[in-house]
């Protein structure tokens, strides 16, 4: 098993702890994070895109002139596909992109991701973080201290309920409890933040 330090806020070591090698050491599958990315990215789809056909549109049933001897094309409705304000012929209709995949293969992309992030080095393991108050601007100044600059993932207990607050207006700051993480948002952020003590929860999970 690999081992990783774990840090105090100050980022300096306090010691270490040992990585689950088939979390964090598995060699990445990139088609099957970009499944895993998709299948999400098609969930979040609000799918209420609609058109309106030609039985659906406003205007009369009335031929608008007589067949023959006017010199114009034969017309039968003014709600013809063809004609301004007319019918859509197959438009888009309010529907869901869901889809899913086998949980095999989600829990091996979740592994592949976790692994991702610690061989470039973006996973940090931090002993706590302590807030005096659920203040966003404490948080964000802790989190600079840190080291952190750019979007950050972090994973935090779910009775940590102070950190959740304070995060809620930090664009670049998300906070999850073990069992919220997903691929989509470890790809998304820049750095990956795990709480020490919810490591084990977070191995267990997807181990």
């Amino acid at each position: 098993m690999a081992t990783i330090n774990v840090v105090d806020t100050a980022k300096k070591s306090v010691g270490s702890i040992e990585l689950n090698d088939e979390i964090f050491g598995v060699p990445l599958k990139e088609s099957l994070v970009h499944t895993a990315v998709v299948m999400q990215r098609a969930s979040m789809r609000q799918g209420t895109a609609s058109t309106k056909s030609r039985g659906e549109v406003s205007g009369t049933g009335k031929k608008p002139w007589k067949q023959k001897h006017t010199g114009r094309a034969r017309a039968g409705s003014n709600r013809s596909p063809i004609w301004r304000h007319g019918g859509i012929v197959f438009g888009p209709r309010p529907r869901s992109y869901d889809f899913s995949i086998p949980k095999k293969m989600y829990r091996g992309a979740m592994q592949c991701a976790l692994s991702s992030k610690q061989a470039e080095g973006e996973l940090s393991i931090l002993s706590s973080l302590p807030l005096p108050e659920p203040k966003t601007k404490l948080l964000s100044a802790a989190l600079i201290n840190f080291g952190v600059h750019r979007s950050v993932l972090l994973v935090v207990g779910e009775g940590n309920v102070g950190l959740l607050r304070a995060a809620r207006n930090l664009k670049k700051v998300k906070v999850v409890h073990p069992g919220e993480l997903n691929v989509y948002d470890i790809i998304r952020y820049e750095s990956l933040v795990i709480l020490k003590d919810q490591l084990e929860k977070v191995q267990e999970l997807w181990a």
